[in-house]
């Protein structure tokens, strides 16, 4: 990491030395006042891509002239669009194109992808989940818990930090494992966590899980184009994300699931199917008993959201020209390291702590995101910092997310934020 300083010049110089300042020029950046707003809010919705509009006209001109026709004869097929993103999203998620596919919406995916993998017993039910996980995650396992017979209270672990922390260690995770293996049957964890920002160390969680006989799966929601990620070397069971976050798809645009080759193969294994889960060659044979797909798209069971596909393959050919998360990464740590550094000056010079960063000071740890405490007036001081162009992100009771991208944000923003943020405390 740099040498940080408190001066604006260190911020320009740095901008003007980054090889990835080109990628802010492809990106719609919402207006404050006729100027660029500091938009530090691509953990809730990243911004559009200036190729989108253009890549949603080409599907609508193709149904405007080819109307059906449009499957097989238009510029990109839809009957197989699908694929067009398979090898970016592959890419992002460290897997093989075959055990990916974008499909459906999040917890949807997850619902169908704990249909196959959430497969409880009489002697092994539960389900370990973090007690601070997104509200969708907790209602769905608690729902597959009752979908098979059980109680919330006695199926779910629900892991805590301990008092006084706001992030779990992993060795209280894997000791967690360990006392529950007997009776557990699913490891289920965001792989960020969308309050604190926590990553956690999900080739070491997995592997506990497989000791202890259960299955792991991963929400990637906060996770994907965020993190460097390797499902398939570490072995994950499966994985399900969103798409309008990190990946700048739009919102409520389409989701996507990993499912490892050792699954796909599986003759065994239970699902959910339908139309799009049968083999491409014989699907339009209309057979009455299925020839499923021996991979990830097995799991889908419809026609293919084109539209959203569109806007989702715009979104990632950027990834694919920015060379992957590693330098994304590079810059991602950079741009944390110095917000970090910025906000521990405003609480020397407040000769208090005034804010508390509660995500992980090791950066193997976290990704884009810090969550930050505002020790007073909390909520009226996010409500200035955005009447000043600030777009970022509240939860209650006290803590603003803030998440600098490196797609598309600067260090400049870094440095004018944090300007922003300690007038207003100081005020």
């Amino acid at each position: 990491m740099p040498h940080f300083t408190t001066d604006k010049a260190f911020a320009l110089a740095k901008d003007a030395q980054d090889a990835l300042k080109s990628f802010r020029e492809a990106f719609f950046i919402p207006q404050h006042k006729g100027k660029d707003c500091i938009y530090f809010c691509g953990n809730s919705l990243g911004l559009q891509p200036k190729t989108t509009p253009q890549y949603l006209e080409q599907e609508l001109e193709d149904w405007q002239k080819l109307g059906v026709e449009g499957h097989f004869e238009g510029k990109n097929p839809w009957f197989s669009y699908h694929h067009f993103v398979e090898k970016p999203l592959a890419n992002l998620v460290g897997a093989k194109t075959e055990e990916v596919v974008a499909m459906n919406t999040l917890t949807v995916n997850l619902h169908l992808m704990m249909l196959s993998f959430y497969r409880p017993t009489a002697q092994r039910f539960k389900i370990m989940v973090e007690g601070a996980a997104f509200p969708s995650d907790h209602y769905a396992v608690q729902s597959q818990a009752k979908l098979h017979g059980f109680s919330p209270e006695e199926a779910i672990v629900y892991l805590e930090p301990r008092t006084g922390e706001h992030c779990l260690r992993t060795e209280d995770i894997l000791a967690r494992i360990e006392a529950e293996k007997d009776q557990l049957t699913l490891v289920m964890l965001g792989g960020v966590n969308y309050y604190t920002g926590q990553f956690f160390d999900l080739k070491t969680i997995t592997e506990a899980a497989h000791k202890a006989g259960a299955m792991a799966g991963f929400d990637l929601a906060h996770a994907v184009g965020n993190m460097p990620l390797s499902l398939h070397d570490w072995q994950v069971d499966f994985a399900v994300w969103c798409s309008y976050k990190y990946l700048n798809s739009g919102p409520g645009s389409v989701a996507g699931a990993f499912v490892h080759e050792k699954h796909t193969h599986n003759t065994e294994i239970v699902r959910l199917e339908g139309w799009w889960s049968n083999r491409e060659d014989s699907r339009f044979k209309m057979r009455r008993t299925i020839e499923a797909q021996q991979n990830a798209a097995a799991w889908q069971m419809s026609n293919a959201p084109v539209l959203s596909l569109a806007a989702h393959r715009a979104a990632l050919d950027i990834f694919e020209r920015a060379g992957g998360m590693e330098k994304l990464r590079q810059k991602s740590l950079e741009l944390t390291a110095y917000l970090a550094f910025l906000l521990e000056k405003i609480n020397e010079k407040a000769q208090q702590q005034v804010l508390e960063v509660i995500t992980p000071t090791n950066a193997s740890e976290r990704g884009c995101q810090l969550s930050i405490i505002v020790k007073k007036n909390a909520k009226p001081i996010f409500e200035r910092i955005t009447a000043k162009g600030v777009v970022a992100d509240w939860r209650e009771p006290d803590v603003i997310r803030v998440a600098p991208v490196p797609l598309y944000n600067k260090f400049e923003e870094v440095f004018i934020f944090a300007e922003i943020l300690a007038d207003e405390i100081f005020d």
